[in-house]
């Protein structure tokens, strides 16, 4: 008995979160060992059906690049990072596009439908969605790596409103005469948060959050102000590849984004956690 009083107030904790997202557009970051894991990516996927069943408005933008390290690999290329970006050169940007826009698109559509949902594959490129200009002005070469210039979210609106989840793959169409440049996904899922005006922004990674102390998992810090990041970065709280996703996150909160949330993709079923408790997990920017 006591079990299944347990799992009624675990629904009259949700019942007011599901109240207040119902109709609401929350974007979602996937990628990690959430996306390696076969328990995890089933947790992810599970997550994410049962929020667009509720009514809550779910878009998932991912990236790939174990996927892609693994093609680089098999036709006996060798992957190379600058500045923690990977470098695209032409031929790099081919596998990218063939293996984010159709391997890992369709294999997390198939995997959504085959959990019971409806969702449907977006390219960045599609409906010239994403649009990105070659990124430059920091001394790097990045090759076919973009900077993102403008959203355009119609597409997205539209498959929403035909009751499908997005998966949207982070390539864009260019800007500047180039055919199609490779977006980091994490910068690609704020600026489509922005541009959808959505409540949340939730960004899966391989870390608990962000923590004062990396080694210490009691010192994560569970909210920050977005003017508290200056000072974080300035004391070294944050640096290294959390510099980024908290970058992406500010960005996001500071174009109109409510909330922005790095979650630990290892512990299943973050994203019910954080968005449907009020305990919650990870680290949230507002």
């Amino acid at each position: 008995m006591s079990d299944i009083a347990n799992k009624v107030e675990t629904l009259m904790e949700a019942m007011p979160y599901l109240q207040k997202y119902q109709g609401k557009i929350i974007v979602i970051k996937y990628g990690g060992n959430a996306m390696i894991s076969e328990e995890l990516r089933s947790a992810v996927i599970s997550d994410i059906i049962l929020l667009h069943l509720v009514g809550v408005r779910v878009v998932m933008v991912h990236g790939g690049g174990p996927e892609i390290g693994h093609m680089l690999e098999k036709v006996g290329k060798q992957s190379r990072f600058v500045d923690g970006l990977r470098y695209t050169d032409e031929e790099t940007m081919d596998i990218v596009q063939q293996i984010l826009c159709g391997k890992v698109s369709k294999d997390l559509v198939s995997l959504i439908d085959a959990y019971g949902g409806k969702a449907m594959g977006l390219c960045g490129m599609d409906g010239r969605m994403l649009e990105a200009v070659k990124k430059t002005g920091d001394g790097f070469d990045y090759g076919f790596v973009g900077d993102i210039t403008s959203v355009n979210c119609q597409p997205i609106l539209d498959v929403l409103a035909a009751g499908y989840i997005p998966v949207i793959s982070s390539v864009a169409a260019g800007a500047d005469g180039a055919k199609c440049y490779n977006i980091n996904a994490d910068t690609a899922a704020a600026q489509v948060a922005a541009g959808l005006g959505a409540e949340k922004l939730v960004i899966l990674t391989d870390v608990l959050g962000l923590l004062r102390d990396v080694s210490d998992p009691g010192t994560l810090i569970s909210k920050c102000r977005v003017s508290e990041v200056p000072v974080l970065v300035k004391e070294g709280v944050i640096k290294g590849g959390m510099i980024p996703k908290i970058q992406c996150c500010v960005e996001a909160v500071r174009r109109g984004v409510s909330r922005a949330h790095i979650l630990d993709g290892r512990i299943e079923h973050s994203v019910l956690i954080e968005l449907l408790t009020d305990a919650g997990v990870g680290t949230m920017i507002y």
